[in-house]
């Protein structure tokens, strides 16, 4: 036997084949569809999983509107933020953000099930997220995956 061929073998950058892929956003709830959709971007679903390395697949969400929030989480929601300035703490709820820009609402979700690191922010850059049905990236002939046939 040869010492080498028990050897496990890291994914690289380079080695890692990369897709992309179209979610379709219409009648899921946010939090369980953002978690699918990290797990999709980080590569998880892949054989060749390496947790440090960017392995995942490229996903464009279309209809980022017809997002569900289930209960009352439209009205008691709130998302945080800081201008920067003492007293610049500003708060909106999910039914203000969904109304002014509902695909901020899904990205927001699923950044925050990244990690938390370099390798988070280089992940969310391989998220799109698009309001409607029709996206820029047609040239990367992207494939269509449904999230229900996802364990």
């Amino acid at each position: 036997m040869d010492a080498l061929s028990y050897k496990t073998q890291s994914a690289t950058k380079a080695t890692s084949a990369k897709e992309w892929i179209i979610v379709d956003a219409d009648g899921h709830n946010l939090g369980r569809f953002a978690s699918k959709v990290a797990m999709i971007l980080r590569g998880k679903y892949k054989p060749s999983y390496t947790p440090h390395v960017d392995c995942g697949d490229n996903v464009i969400v279309i209809n980022a509107e017809k997002i569900n929030l289930t209960g009352n989480k439209l009205d008691d929601k709130t998302y945080i933020r800081h201008t920067g300035y003492p007293g610049g703490q500003r708060t909106l709820t999910a039914k203000v953000l969904q109304s002014k820009n509902p695909a901020l609402l899904v990205e927001k979700a699923v950044k925050g099930m990244l990690p938390k690191n370099k390798l988070g922010a280089e992940l969310f850059r391989n998220l799109n997220v698009v309001v409607g049905s029709e996206h820029k990236q047609t040239a990367q002939k992207p494939k269509t995956v449904n999230l229900n046939d996802l364990k």
